[in-house]
């Protein structure tokens, strides 16, 4: 009865939510895109740039959006869940931890990127402390991949939990990019823990 319960509050939590029906309206895949919106924004993301990796991209919210502000371009979408074509972009399927979904998106670009993002998360376990920490760690991880496939200035966007290791991501940030800013979107729930971390520029 409780999880029946749970699943009807998110059912209407889901109808009442703006960005839900906006996203309908628009033809956007989720509600996130408006996420990356908004981070573009404030932070001119796509300002004369040509290449993006996506990852953890399903269902294509975030996919959408590169690919109504890069003309001509290059853009790979990456994840464990299948994703449906989206034009102007390539897809893989695979988890972005193994080597060899590292190195198609090497040999994909075939050389450095402009902008990565990242909303990648793990399957939720409803402990909100360990469930930030695998969060914090798939950031950590597409960060350190980003360091070397990066130019120099480009943008390197992931999804952040106030978490255990949010002081850790942080610094470590820090210690690759002159620019790093945590931002919360309007569209990112107000009960949620979520927010973006923007690094601009390496070191």
């Amino acid at each position: 009865m409780k999880k029946n319960k749970i699943s009807k509050n998110w059912i209407r939590k889901q109808h009442r939510d703006i960005y839900v029906r906006s996203s309908k309206i628009h033809g956007y895949r989720s509600r996130s895109a408006f996420k990356l919106i908004e981070i573009d924004n404030k932070f001119r993301l796509f300002l004369n740039k040509k290449t993006l990796l996506d990852l953890g991209s399903s269902p294509g919210g975030w996919t959408q959006i590169a690919t109504k502000k890069i003309i001509n371009g290059k853009i790979l979408s990456v994840d464990l869940k299948k994703m449906d074509p989206i034009t102007n972009s390539k897809f893989i399927l695979g988890n972005f931890l193994m080597q060899e979904v590292k190195n198609e998106i090497l040999d994909y670009f075939d050389e450095k990127i402009d902008i990565i993002i990242s909303d990648m998360a793990p399957n939720t376990t409803g402990n909100k402390n360990l469930d930030s920490l695998a969060t914090g760690e798939l950031c950590l991880e597409a960060m350190n991949f980003s360091k070397n496939i990066i130019k120099k200035n480009g943008f390197f966007v992931s999804k952040i939990f106030m978490g255990s290791n949010f002081n850790e991501i942080l610094n470590i940030a820090k210690g690759l990019f002159k620019n790093v800013s945590i931002f919360k979107p309007k569209s990112s729930r107000k009960e949620s823990k979520e927010n973006y971390i923007i690094c601009k520029n390496l070191k």
